[in-house]
C-alpha cells in the first residue's frame, strides 16, 4: 500500500529532497536512483529504503510492485518535480542502501582486469567509465581520493545502471593497489602523453590495470611513478589528447579483444 505525500512540508519529502547532497548521502548510507531504467536494474537483493512515484507515473503502472518491496509514496507531479534532477522527470525514483564492498574476491581471481582512477572531476566522465567498465567485464575499479562522488546525479544517469555491476571502490590508495598488483603478479599501466608503448603490444590476458589521470593534468608523478609501463593511444589525426572517457573506453576494449577466446571470471 503506497502512502500519498501532500506537503512540501512532508519530512519524509524534505528527506529525499536532502540526499541531493553528498553530506547527507553520506550520513544516511543512502543514495537516489532515478528513472524507470535506471530502477529496472537494482538487483533483488539490494537494499531499496522507499520509492517515490509522482501521480502521472502511478496511474500509468502496477504500484503493488514497488509497495510489496518497499515503503512507496506516491505524490502530485509538481511535488515529484522538487525532488527530481532531471528536466523532464519520468516520475519514479528508489533510494538505496550504499552496500559494503570487501575486495577479498576480486584479488582471488586469477587473471584480473582492473580501471584506476585519480582525481577525475567531470560526472559524465566517471559515470560514462563505470558504464564501460561493466560493458567490458571489468572487475573492480578503484578511485584515488579527489574523483567526484559516484552516487552524484550525473554520475549514476550516466552509468545507466552499471552502478549495480561492478565493484567500485572510493578514497582507496592507489600506491596500495599497486602494491597489491605485484603482489598477485599483475600489471599496472597508465594512460601517458610520454608512452613508449601502444595498448595493442601489452600481454592483457594477464592480469592487469590501466590508470586514468586527472581530465586537464593527466596523471601525477606519483602516480605515474606506480605504473609498470607508460602507454600512448596513437593519434594519428591532429588532435593533441582524448576524453579521460573515451581513453579509457579504448584501454578497457583492448582487454576485451585479447580475452575474447578466454571467458572473463564471472562474467560470460
Amino acid at each position: 500500500m503506497a502512502t500519498r505525500i501532500e506537503s512540501h512540508q512532508n519530512k519524509i519529502l524534505k528527506w529525499i529532497k536532502g540526499l541531493n547532497q553528498k553530506k547527507h548521502r553520506d550520513k544516511e548510507g543512502v543514495f537516489i536512483a532515478e528513472g524507470l531504467r535506471f530502477i529496472s536494474e537494482i538487483p533483488m537483493d539490494w537494499e531499496v529504503r522507499l520509492f517515490a512515484a509522482s501521480d502521472t507515473f502511478s496511474l500509468e503502472n502496477d504500484m503493488a510492485v514497488y509497495a510489496d518491496r518497499a515503503e512507496t509514496y506516491i505524490m502530485s507531479d509538481a511535488l515529484f518535480a522538487v525532488l527530481s534532477d532531471t528536466e523532464n522527470p519520468q516520475g519514479i525514483l528508489a533510494v538505496c542502501k550504499k552496500q559494503p564492498l570487501g575486495q577479498e574476491k576480486i584479488w582471488e581471481k586469477t587473471a584480473p582486469f582492473f580501471l584506476l582512477a585519480e582525481e577525475l572531476n567531470d560526472p559524465g566522465n566517471l559515470g560514462t567509465i563505470i558504464r564501460t567498465a561493466d560493458a567490458s567485464g571489468a572487475d573492480a575499479i578503484f578511485l584515488s581520493k579527489g574523483c567526484v562522488d559516484i552516487y552524484n546525479q550525473k554520475v549514476l544517469r550516466a552509468t545507466m545502471g552499471s552502478i549495480f555491476h561492478v565493484p567500485i571502490y572510493q578514497n582507496i590508495s592507489l600506491e596500495e593497489v599497486a602494491h597489491k598488483m605485484k603482489e598477485n603478479h599483475g600489471s599496472l599501466y597508465g594512460a601517458h602523453l610520454k608512452g613508449t608503448c601502444t595498448p595493442y603490444s601489452l600481454p592483457l590476458e594477464e592480469g592487469c590495470g590501466f590508470f586514468i589521470g586527472n581530465e586537464a593534468r593527466g596523471l601525477s608523478d606519483a602516480a605515474a611513478s606506480l605504473c609498470d609501463r607508460w602507454v600512448k593511444i596513437p593519434m594519428p589525426g591532429q588532435a593533441e589528447s582524448l576524453n579521460a572517457s573515451i581513453a579509457a573506453g579504448i584501454l578497457m576494449y583492448e582487454v576485451v579483444r585479447q580475452r575474447l577466446n578466454k571467458p572473463f571470471e564471472g562474467t560470460m
